[in-house]
């Protein structure tokens, strides 16, 4: 009961700030790119060249230049504000996602499809890193930003959950394209949105200080928890690789999105309960606790051969992914300068990408030579190496 009390306290405290409910409702659908746009160029793709291959390495393309352009919008962002790089994002990504679309009628060629893909990843608006960057200039109070974190861990779950889902029905009563399309349609979206959720007026810009060249990489912490992060991140890709093929080996390929379902509403739902969790432990004991509790049910997964019984370990497995995300965001809020604000929240997300493409890769090999008993034991191995790395925090504090 009294866990139910604090649950609705600390949810209560937040939605109190004014703009808090609104601007967390709109920031679903802002974030419903990340769940569509990778999958329907990747179906889109398929179709329009009949390689699966080439689908895939073009949505790794855009992985690849997201990852590269997102520390130097964050950095344009601090210097001289948001509304610029939305503007530019907002107008650049839909029109070159529109051409993806269009490049069967406009006879683009791969090198041109290559080309819009990178461009598609590289102005793919820094909404994610900015919604944080509001949260924590909103929000002095330490335990709410806690729950303001776990409550945008919890959305992102929802948006890569919903976006996907959407995507299978659009495809199923309509031709391949209809995924790319409803991708396009959220992503237009999504920058006036931001502008229309109130959020951007939170922005304050900060002192004009000395910068530096190399910004929050320069601080030793912030290294350890985008370390930290990645390693996880190799786990999150590994799991996605694994699911699909722990259904393939069971007979049964609709248990694959089945388990990466159930594994996200884990975190989702861990992500709730630790918002509203009073939580005394620093957040620096906090982070090596958390991904050490995941690396355990991972490991768990290997005996296990029946889809109905690895469900509810998936469901526990997941239900750390949101927790430690959190205290990540908590982190890099803590301990990224004002100046840094932004930029130390866009090396986290490449740290995400990067060990998510790395974790997939390296699982794809793992489970062709071993069985998807490779995939999960990577996967449990990156958790605990993850879980090593940020005790390195605990040592500096």
């Amino acid at each position: 009961m009294r866990a139910i009390e604090s649950l609705r306290a600390r949810y209560g405290a937040l939605a109190a700030h004014g703009g808090a409910l609104r601007f967390a409702a709109m920031s679903l659908p802002m974030r419903m790119p990340l769940g569509t746009v990778g999958l329907g160029t990747l179906l889109h793709l398929r179709e329009l060249t009949g390689s699966i291959a080439y689908a895939g390495s073009i949505v790794g393309a855009q992985f690849v230049a997201m990852a590269a352009m997102a520390p130097i919008f964050g950095r344009i962002v601090d210097r001289r504000g948001p509304r610029g790089v939305l503007v530019a994002t907002g107008i650049v990504c839909p029109l070159a996602l529109a051409l993806m679309l269009f490049a069967g009628p406009l006879g683009l060629s791969r090198g041109a499809i290559l080309a819009v893909a990178i461009a598609v990843g590289a102005f793919s608006p820094p909404l994610t890193v900015l919604i944080r960057t509001l949260w924590r200039l909103r929000l002095a109070d330490t335990a709410l930003r806690q729950t303001a974190f776990a409550l945008d861990a919890v959305v992102l779950e929802l948006a890569y959950t919903i976006g996907p889902a959407l995507i299978a029905i659009a495809v199923s009563v309509g031709p391949p394209s209809a995924a790319l399309a409803m991708a396009l349609v959220f992503t237009a979206a999504a920058v006036p949105l931001m502008f229309a959720s109130g959020g951007l007026r939170w922005w304050t810009r900060p002192e004009t200080v000395e910068r530096h060249l190399l910004g929050p990489l320069r601080d030793a912490q912030l290294l350890i928890v985008f370390a930290a992060t990645f390693a996880l991140a190799m786990a999150f890709g590994a799991i996605e690789v694994g699911y699909p093929a722990f259904g393939r080996a069971a007979g049964a390929d609709a248990w694959g999105p089945a388990l990466i379902a159930i594994c996200s509403v884990g975190s989702a739902a861990g992500g709730v309960v630790y918002g509203g969790l009073h939580v005394r432990v620093p957040l620096v004991r906090q982070l090596p606790i958390a991904m050490a509790a995941m690396a355990i049910p991972l490991a768990a997964h290997l005996p296990i051969a029946d889809p109905w019984l690895l469900a509810p370990v998936a469901f526990v497995a997941g239900a750390m992914i949101a927790p430690a995300m959190t205290v990540v965001a908590m982190l890099v809020s803590e301990f990224a300068p004002p100046r840094y604000a932004t930029e130390a929240f866009t090396w986290s997300a490449t740290a995400i990408v990067t060990g998510l493409g790395a974790g997939m890769a390296i699982a794809g090999v793992l489970v062709e030579r071993h069985g998807t008993n490779g995939a999960f034991a990577w996967a449990a191995a990156s958790a605990a190496l993850a879980s090593c790395l940020a005790l390195a925090l605990r040592a500096r504090a």
